[in-house]
């Protein structure tokens, strides 16, 4: 008969940690948090020292009840929560309503649920931390007083439905900033000379690289000139040959930013798509014979840190596959990314690597193949060698004008051999070799090709892209990212347009009042030195109730002038010409969370809403009757489909374009790869090239 009780937050960890504990344990699950501050008002005594006023969630009672008629059967309670701040307050609350004794042993983790980790964490329980659970109310409580404060100053000066957030505000500031810097640059002229030069051997591509000894800006044509005037026709003297060995060390294994970033860049993944999926591996999937097991460790962690268990696995592992070349003589160890960053947990990682992604294939579904497989390969590849590479640079003169041709190749592989990392734009290194060459050779000309460019101004802000931001500033911690730029988007704030984010009017609206009357809100140093502030919480080197006092000091007072202050702006929905089909009205244009949409201005008695089609001008190739519009499916993506639906149901994923396929007549539609975009015909081989690559 069992005599202890063990808690969890979900019923896939309780079944995966059940079949290690045996009969003895009840292993059940809370289904995540059981009490939280209330939503219908503030629930925080800021006269009484801050304190909280939690309540059992809704929903939650008979979830509770079952706990309790367990917790009456049994001598002993385990807490065996998520090892970080969320779930040691977790604990707390459970300890709270379960009436268990805090300074008694009852708190047990371990960072991936393998026999050995759930069994190691039960033979060491501890008490409960408090300095963790403090760090995570101090967190909610401060952002609790934020939107709760903020918003109804929004509801009644601003717009009804309005609310604001801490960290969130500042991601929006930050996606605004980048949008005014778009629309603010000056494209600057600047041109590039290739030179294709004959060899013996093969052609080289040579880049112009200085005049007469200094290094020159090329800025205009007649700059351009000038350089192709004194070269002439004359050939290529080659004046110097560096050959060089050039190490490459392999990418730390994940943490959490570094995972959503390289899940958004090679398999396409929103950041809660990412989380979503590695909770899944987390937790234990079914392997058939062996049962539910934990496929990686923690996925919510900044730390790069490794196990020597899990090191001394991986290096029998490459050993026995690849060799002892691509071994390194000492394990490797990666410094801290931050200096902010926590080091609680390991980094992510398989729980073992002898379970590589093929083998996993019967078990897992797409989705978690392709993030496990990702999780592997990024591991596997930061405990090998490095690779290496051999360099060759070669200077090249002509008429006072030097030339530069730069080639590599690899040597020998290490790491590349299983993963190389990805990057914002896209591209693939590939091998670049050059011919045998010695000082003094000459190479005749094949073509001296100018071209014009001009400067880009910074990109938008992709998803990885803002995640990166977001740590390399400081804001928020792992746990953070993806909830923070998915609220931003279901309140309107952005929207996503080719996949990165776009400032709406409603967000650059809500910016332009925070900016005005709560500065500090907004500004990155002010928010990333709270999270330092909640840091030392959680280390016991500040009280969470002082941090708090702290901040709101001047909040207050910044609170007090707004309500003086801030000025009633009345917004007016803009009416279309488009009628209801339902009632009669007019729509109005709404904005929401994928950008504006139409709605019936009779709203609430009439509901009537629908998205806005943007015609692309080109025939539907099914039926030949209708156009093709852009519509957005329910996540956000942009489709086209014809405008005569239901009566046809042409659907496609490409842009089609208004150019019929030269070759055959028929529809051409945009591709778009890393290469840059082309048209591509949907009958036959044709295709050309509609835009380089984006220079980022």
């Amino acid at each position: 008969m069992a005599d202890s009780l063990v808690i969890v937050e979900s019923p896939t960890k309780a079944k995966s940690i059940g079949k290690y504990l045996g009969s003895k344990y009840i292993v059940k699950a809370s289904m995540g948090h059981v009490r939280d501050l209330p939503k219908s008002q503030i629930g925080v005594e800021v006269d009484n020292n801050f304190n909280p006023k939690y309540i059992t969630i809704r929903g939650k009672g008979s979830v509770l009840k079952e706990l309790r008629d367990a917790r009456k059967k049994v001598k002993k309670v385990y807490l065996a929560a998520d090892p970080d701040r969320e779930g040691e307050a977790i604990a707390w609350h459970l300890a709270h309503v379960l009436e268990l004794d805090e300074a008694e042993p009852c708190r047990v983790v371990f960072n991936e649920i393998t026999k050995q980790a759930v069994k190691d964490a039960f033979k060491t329980p501890r008490q409960i931390n408090m300095d963790l659970v403090h760090a995570q109310q101090a967190r909610r409580i401060l952002d609790r007083l934020v939107g709760y404060k903020i918003s109804p100053l929004l509801w009644k000066k601003v717009k009804k439905g309005l609310s604001a957030g801490r960290v969130q505000s500042v991601a929006v500031k930050l996606i605004m900033d980048r949008e005014n810097e778009i629309n603010m640059f000056v494209p600057e002229e600047y041109w590039t000379i290739t030179a294709m030069l004959k060899s013996d051997k093969s052609p080289i591509e040579a880049k112009f690289h200085s005049m007469d000894g200094v290094k020159k800006e090329l800025g205009s044509q007649a700059d351009v000139s000038a350089i192709m005037d004194a070269i002439g026709k004359q050939s290529f003297e080659v004046k110097e040959v560096k050959e060089k060995e050039r190490l490459r060390h392999p990418s730390p294994p994940f943490t959490t930013s570094s995972v959503q970033q390289e899940a958004a860049r090679k398999l396409n993944f929103r950041a809660g798509k990412t989380m979503s999926v590695a909770q899944q591996l987390y937790e234990g999937v079914d392997l058939g014979k062996e049962g539910t097991v934990g496929l990686i460790t923690y996925m919510r962690t900044d730390s790069t840190r490794v196990s020597p268990v899990a090191q001394e696995e991986a290096s029998i592992y490459l050993n026995e596959k690849f060799g002892a070349d691509f071994v390194p003589e000492t394990p490797r160890q990666y410094a801290k990314k931050a200096a902010n960053a926590q080091d609680a947990h390991e980094a992510i990682r398989p729980t073992s690597v002898l379970r590589d992604p093929e083998s996993l294939k019967p078990f897992l579904s797409r989705d978690q193949l392709r993030l496990y497989k990702l999780i592997w390969e990024r591991f596997v590849a930061s405990q090998m060698t490095s690779a290496v590479m051999d360099t060759m640079t070669v200077d090249l003169l002509a008429g006072g004008a030097l030339f530069r041709a730069n080639g590599s190749k690899v040597r020998f592989p290490g790491f590349m051999k299983v993963y190389v990392e990805g990057n914002d734009d896209g591209t693939v290194e590939t091998d670049k070799l050059l011919p045998p060459l010695t000082v003094g050779d000459k190479l005749k000309q094949e073509t001296i090709e100018p071209k014009q460019h001009f400067t880009q101004p910074p990109p938008r802000y992709t998803e990885a892209r803002m995640i990166k931001t977001l740590e390399e500033l400081g804001i928020g911690r792992p746990s953070t990212y993806s909830p923070t730029l998915e609220t931003i988007q279901k309140r309107g704030y952005v929207a996503i347009e080719e996949k990165k984010f776009v400032p709406t009017e409603l967000g650059e609206l809500v910016i332009q009042q925070m900016e005005e009357f709560f500065p500090e809100i907004l500004d990155a140093e002010f928010t990333a030195h709270m999270e330092e502030d909640l840091d030392q919480v959680e280390d016991g080197q500040q009280q969470w109730d002082k941090v708090l006092s702290n901040f709101y000091e001047s909040f207050e007072k910044r609170l007090e002038v707004a309500e003086e202050e801030m000025k009633e702006i009345e917004i007016e929905d803009e009416v279309s010409d488009e009628i209801c089909e339902k009632c009669g009205r007019n729509f109005v244009y709404k904005i929401g969370r994928f950008g504006k949409f139409l709605a019936c201005s009779g709203f609430p008695d009439c509901r009537n809403a629908k998205p806005i089609v943007k015609d692309t001008g080109v025939a539907c190739p099914t039926c030949h009757e209708g156009k093709l519009v852009e519509r957005r499916s329910k996540k956000g993506r942009v489709f086209y489909g014809c405008d005569r639906y239901p009566e046809c149901d042409h659907v496609m994923w490409d842009k089609p374009s208004a150019k019929p396929c030269p070759s055959c007549g028929k529809l051409m539609v945009e591709k778009r790869s890393k290469q840059g975009t082309k048209l591509q015909c949907t009958q036959c081989d044709h295709n050309e090239v509609l835009q380089e690559p984006e220079e980022e």
